[in-house]
């Protein structure tokens, strides 16, 4: 068989799985431009003119971009020590992957058994006289940052991990064999590699962030949802398609507009390791 042959039948799943989203994404797109069978941007209007959508897609943004920020600095840390452990690494890994074996409605309800007003934490705070109330520790912020955080953080691991164990150690070592300090070999041989990783990572996880509706509906409440949890509400029980379909498509654009900058700079920067690498 002919080996241009072979390459399109490989091809061919994946071809098919992008022409599936392509369709889709641009049927949702022309549902949300159409009123009454006209061409019309009242979605889009009605959206932007009322302030408590505009409030709620900077609630998403901002809430997305504290996880992903939360999620790289333990991440990476922990990915760090992961591609460096000696011992069993396997064990470690299937530590990290574990949560993804439980549903994410069952990781988000346990926080809500933590965090609840009759939770671990507001009854160990009462037992030890801490409290005389119990503490706020979900339907706000920082319940929702941290499920998501939860929830998330296996993804910027793996990224992260997945660039880390490319890295020779002996990289490391050669720098410190030459006086570098272990601070200084970390930051200037170490970082730099591993940012790809990182970035890939931080994509991931915001655009999940961005779309996440279980633990936000849980955690976060019906007074501030964010906007993957609104576009779910009106599908799901108002039945208002064209509307969902505008909420989704801004929520899209407004992603992306964060996403595709962070993805030219991978990009420059894999360009510019590898011509290093060349080089030497």
């Amino acid at each position: 068989m002919p080996k241009s042959i072979r390459t399109g039948l490989l091809l061919a799943p994946s071809a098919l799985l992008m022409g599936v989203f392509v369709v889709g994404l641009v049927r949702l797109i022309a549902s949300s431009l159409i009123i009454d069978g006209q061409f019309d941007i009242g979605h889009y209007t009605a959206i932007l003119n009322r302030a408590d959508y505009v409030a709620m897609l900077g609630r998403t943004l901002r809430i997305a971009a504290l996880t992903t920020v939360i999620s790289a600095l333990i991440g990476f840390p922990t990915a760090y020590f992961v591609a460096r452990y000696r011992g069993n690494r396997n064990f470690l890994l299937l530590l990290i992957i574990f949560p993804w074996l439980v549903s994410i409605v069952v990781r988000s309800y346990g926080w809500v058994v933590i965090l609840g007003p009759r939770g671990l934490i507001n009854g160990y705070l009462t037992w030890m006289g801490l409290i005389d109330r119990p503490a706020k520790l979900m339907y706000n912020d920082f319940g929702v940052i941290l499920g998501l955080v939860h929830v998330l953080l296996p993804f910027m691991i793996i990224a992260v991990l997945s660039v880390l164990l490319q890295i020779p150690r002996s990289l490391e070592e050669a720098t410190m064999s030459l006086g570098s300090k272990p601070s200084h070999s970390f930051r200037t041989v170490m970082l730099p590699l591993a940012m790809p990783g990182i970035l890939t990572g931080v994509t991931l996880v915001y655009l999940m962030a961005t779309g996440a509706i279980v633990t936000p509906l849980l955690l976060g409440g019906l007074g501030d949802t964010m906007l993957g949890t609104e576009i779910f509400q009106e599908v799901m029980h108002f039945f208002d398609y064209p509307k969902a379909a505008a909420l989704a498509t801004v929520l899209l654009v407004t992603a992306l507009g964060v996403v595709l900058p962070i993805q030219f700079f991978e990009r420059w920067l894999s360009a510019r390791l590898s011509d290093g690498g060349d080089r030497t």
